[in-house]
């Protein structure tokens, strides 16, 4: 990789990590609000639930159609229109005063969110494979930093009306779009004619089909550690108030002190981890810390010790996800690279989509420490499927788009 190349790499990448930066803090700033906004518009925690899972449902269906549409008319143009869906959905939740309001936010919203699958690829298109789990874990950092700081943003803009937080994230993500437009260049290069294409959602039914192939087992890992993760994210709001009075005004605190543990692997020490012990390794390890700490959840009597477990977590989510991506793009043929991480984000879809009816269901009917334990026994599920990708594994043409 020549010097001059290796440069113009590092400058896209920071300017893709940006983008995705802001793009979270707008979306983060709104995500720890909702239950609170639902419950004074009378809503039961399923309908909470069902809330949430809206946008998952939208995104379900919107990634491996924008993962087409990156693979055909480029990267760029994919993040932009995704940008500014994501505008006007905040500026809806800015002054939703119903139910049906709060459902077409997450409807929008999650339209535009489909383009998930297009920033992993954009990392496919700039980075040499041996650097990619890095690079994911950089990307991963500066969303993570973003999911950081929005909820305190978002906390702290209740003080000056219930619009204002939506609102606030509107123009963050237009002002977030226009900064895409003008730096952001495109990264999918075009070699030669495009292959025939099978339709969008055959790649979705090579998966169910053959479930045991590399890219369809690393999918599915990726899908059923998304399901444990959203399961935990939907419920902490409620859990937290019930179990320790967090509230509106307070829960972006709760997101700021997990958001530091999870910029600090992302940023600092992914790289070093999966250099010295590999992709599946840092699979394995990543489910087995988050296994530990979703079980501890429940467990925790106050504030204080729960501070003592919460890291585990997204140290946890630190080790899978980037690993498991960055072996999916090794894994993946170029010509396809963004219709297969499209078609991860479906499969994580529907886990995000399922997660929250879920768990706020077995919080309200069976017990609130229960969705931990449903989570963790999904992490398991994980570790097992982890094992069948072994330290041997070897790029390969993908598969799932055959």
């Amino acid at each position: 990789m020549q010097p001059d190349n290796s440069k113009d790499q590092f400058r896209r990448l920071l300017v893709l990590i940006a983008v995705a930066t802001v793009d979270m803090v707008g979306g983060s700033m709104v995500f720890p609000l909702i239950p609170f906004y639902a419950l004074k518009l009378h809503a039961s925690p399923p309908v909470i639930g069902m809330i949430i899972s809206s946008f998952f449902v939208a995104q379900l269906i919107s990634a491996p159609l924008w993962g087409r549409v990156s693979d055909h008319y480029g990267r760029r143009p994919a993040l932009l229109v995704g940008l500014t869906a994501a505008a006007a959905a905040f500026l809806v939740f800015g002054f939703a005063n119903s139910i049906w309001l709060l459902f077409l936010c997450r409807i929008v919203q999650g339209l535009g969110g489909g383009t998930t699958g297009v920033l992993n690829a954009y990392i496919g298109d700039t980075v040499p494979p041996e650097h990619r789990a890095r690079s994911l874990g950089w990307l991963s950092a500066g969303t993570n930093l973003g999911t950081m700081l929005g909820p305190v943003i978002g906390s702290f803009a209740t003080y000056w009306g219930q619009e204002v937080p939506g609102v606030l994230a509107a123009s963050l993500c237009l002002t977030n779009a226009i900064f895409a437009w003008k730096w952001l260049p495109e990264s999918k290069q075009h070699h030669g004619p495009p292959a025939k294409r099978k339709p969008v959602w055959h790649g979705v039914w090579m998966v169910l089909r053959n479930p045991a192939g590399t890219v369809q087992r690393l999918i599915l890992i990726y899908a059923v550690g998304m399901l444990a993760f959203s399961t935990l994210t939907s419920v902490l709001a409620l859990y937290l108030s019930a179990e320790f009075g967090i509230t509106e005004k307070t829960i972006g605190y709760v997101f700021l002190y997990v958001g530091i543990f999870s910029v600090l692997m992302r940023s600092a020490l992914i790289g070093p981890i999966v250099d010295r012990i590999g992709e599946t390794w840092s699979i394995r390890t990543g489910a087995a810390i988050l296994i530990i700490g979703l079980i501890a959840y429940p467990i925790a009597p106050s504030l204080w010790s729960l501070a003592f477990i919460v890291p585990l977590v997204p140290i946890g989510t630190s080790l899978l996800f980037p690993a498991t991506t960055a072996l999916m793009s090794q894994a993946s043929a170029k010509s396809e690279l963004g219709t297969t991480m499209g078609i991860a984000q479906t499969f994580a879809g529907i886990s995000r989509v399922v997660a929250p009816i879920i768990s706020t269901t077995l919080f309200q009917r069976v017990g609130h420490g229960i969705p931990f334990y449903f989570a963790a026994a999904s992490v398991t599920l994980v570790s097992l499927l982890s094992l069948q990708v072994g330290a041997q594994f070897r790029p390969q043409p993908a598969r799932v788009v055959d």
